[in-house]
């Protein structure tokens, strides 16, 4: 079975594409002699990218960790094991097992079918409460690498500016010693020392500093520096170094009840859904795969999406610090909607989670929102409690930036949103409610905000709105699943944003980027159709329609640099 890949498409076998429970991977590594020497000084660690859902890993025969979620990596150190033996093969060992129940993330149920007349004996199957394919596999790269016995465990890094000076806040764990040095150096992209500093804390001062700007708000967007972490430590008579250079972005991020500040400047949220999706690797990350989307997102205009509905692959996010796409960053809490999945035990899984997704990305400038949550039961009691435990735990966690999480709830009874900085409402106006009506569209989406707004004076982003399409399926006058329906309820919708968009709504996000696979269903034709682009990445009339508004919207910054809005204005 290749890795990264999803395992359910790779087979011809129908048994696998929903199988649901263990499955096991085993593989046999020569590692550098080196490594195996008996090296007090040496720490080799195993780290898996993701892998879904509940993992078990062995190192030749030894269990070395247990992992509880998809989405997020884990590692562990095994010199132990492996160290002494030289010329033996290192065997990785790994159970998975994909089972969903009301308490994981995304939760789910096992239902067991217990009619023999109409089941075999033992027959169930896995509910879920989301609208995506449940792939499960090894889904991230798999890695082995060393460091000291004294090593730089982890750097929190923190930013301020003015239009003179900006300040870089960094804090720097060492595991293995308490007697240690630390020098820290910040380079700019011409390799240019800009500030130094030592110790495990402090602060470093930038002058006349390059800030980081999003996608079509600067000239120069994506600008990082270097911050290059120097260790020396003393350990069993040998003088140990650590080197860790992280990427930095400095920016600032301010809410206001009817704006989205980054770097004091209004930003508009213009983007996309996206999801880890493709042909035959389910959600196996594709390097190729990858770098078409982010040239799809730059052709289309898009300055933003959210991680619907997980954290993406690292690389991904990656990518959005060096392009200055803006992320909405999203854990894998989608489909909370039985009353016992906001119970104590989901409720510590789901701080757990908040932690490592946090640990991992706190550091990316793209990251500018936390979302806990995509359509949670948020109307039913329990949610109250729940959702201010989650979100005050994750601004404890960091408290530089804003959290939110998507709500298909009435804003009435939605026992989440006081505690939310930023209102992300889903709606499918003349799809899912008033099918076939797009007339409704401008009185129902206009009554939606003006509620939303009334009630929380907080800004709103549309995080979702859409309608399916068939490629190549036309409609005059447009009729539901056309080609020319999708365009025409998009328009609908884009009327009510410019004039909301004055006002207090922030962002629009289309649902979806491209069409992705779902269970099957008497909804869904070979998946959700809802995409701008097709699974394959090729474009809808929608993109089109989507692409000239885009740029439009970024023509109207004055930020802008001749060179793209002449740009845009060739597209108008």
């Amino acid at each position: 079975m290749p890795v990264p890949a999803s395992f359910n498409d790779i087979t011809q076998d129908p048994s696998l594409e929903n199988y649901i429970g263990w499955v096991w991977y085993e593989k046999e590594v020569q590692l550098p002699l080196r490594w195996l020497q008996d090296d007090l000084n040496t720490r080799v660690v195993l780290r898996f990218g993701s892998a879904h859902y509940y993992s078990i890993v062995w190192v030749n025969g030894v269990q070395v960790m247990e992992h509880e979620g998809g989405h997020l990596p884990f590692e562990a150190d095994i010199s132990s094991i492996i160290q002494g033996s030289p010329g033996i093969p290192c065997r990785i060992t790994v159970a998975l097992n994909n089972t969903l129940t009301p308490h994981t993330l995304p939760p789910g149920s096992i239902q067991y079918m217990n009619d023999k007349t109409r089941y075999p004996k033992n027959y169930f199957v896995q509910n879920i409460r989301f609208d995506f394919f449940n792939y499960a596999g090894i889904h991230r790269p798999v890695v082995l690498y060393t460091t000291p016995s004294v090593y730089i465990d982890d750097i929190t890094v923190t930013t301020t500016s003015s239009e003179s000076v900006a300040m870089v806040q960094y804090q720097v764990s060492v595991v293995g010693s308490t007697l240690y040095s630390l020098s820290l150096s910040l380079r700019d992209q011409e390799g240019k020392v800009v500030a130094t500093g030592d110790g495990p804390s402090g602060e470093l001062k930038v002058l006349n500093p390059n800030l980081w700007w999003p996608y079509l708000m600067h000239e120069n967007p994506g600008y990082r520096y270097s911050l290059e972490v120097k260790m020396q430590a003393q350990a069993n008579g040998a003088l140990l170094e650590d080197v860790y250079t992280l990427p930095v972005g400095i920016r600032t991020i301010h809410v206001t009840s009817t704006q989205f500040l980054i770097n004091g400047r209004p930003f508009y949220f213009h983007g996309v859904n996206k999801h880890e999706d493709a042909d035959i690797r389910g959600k196996g990350f594709d390097w190729p795969l990858v770098v078409k989307d982010f040239n799809l997102l730059r052709w289309l205009g898009a300055n933003s999406f959210r991680t619907s509905h997980y954290p993406y692959a690292e690389e991904i996010m990656d990518l959005c610090d060096a392009y200055g796409i803006v992320v909405i960053d999203e854990c894998p809490g989608v489909g909370i909607k039985m009353s016992e999945s906001f119970g104590n035990k989901s409720l510590q899984h789901h701080l757990v989670v908040m932690e490592e997704l946090i640990r991992r990305d706190k550091n990316r400038p793209s990251v500018v929102m936390w979302s806990v949550a995509n359509e949670p039961a948020s109307e039913l009691p329990p949610a109250g409690y729940y959702f201010k435990t989650v979100i005050a735990h994750t601004k404890a966690l960091d408290p530089s930036r804003p959290v939110t999480f998507v709500t298909d709830a009435n804003y009435a009874l939605d026992h989440g949103a006081p505690y939310v900085d930023v209102i992300c409402v889903n709606s499918y106006f003349s799809w899912y409610h008033d099918p076939g009506h797009l007339e409704v569209i401008p009185l129902q989406l206009t009554t939606q905000f003006e509620n939303w707004y009334k009630t929380y004076q907080k800004p709103i982003i549309q995080s979702e709105y859409g309608a399916d399409s068939v490629p190549g399926l036309h409609s005059d006058p447009p009729l539901m699943f056309s080609e020319e329906y999708q365009k025409a309820m998009l328009r609908e919708y884009h009327s009510v944003f410019d004039k909301k968009r004055k006002e207090y709504v922030i962002g629009e996000l289309i649902w979806n980027f491209a069409d992705f696979m779902t269970n099957q269903g008497t909804t869904r034709v070979l998946g959700n159709k809802k995409g701008i682009f097709t699974r394959q990445r090729q474009p809808k009339s929608a993109a089109f329609v989507l692409r000239e508004r885009y740029w439009k919207i970024a023509n109207e910054s004055s930020c802008l640099p001749p060179i793209i809005k002449s740009h845009a204005l060739f597209l108008k």
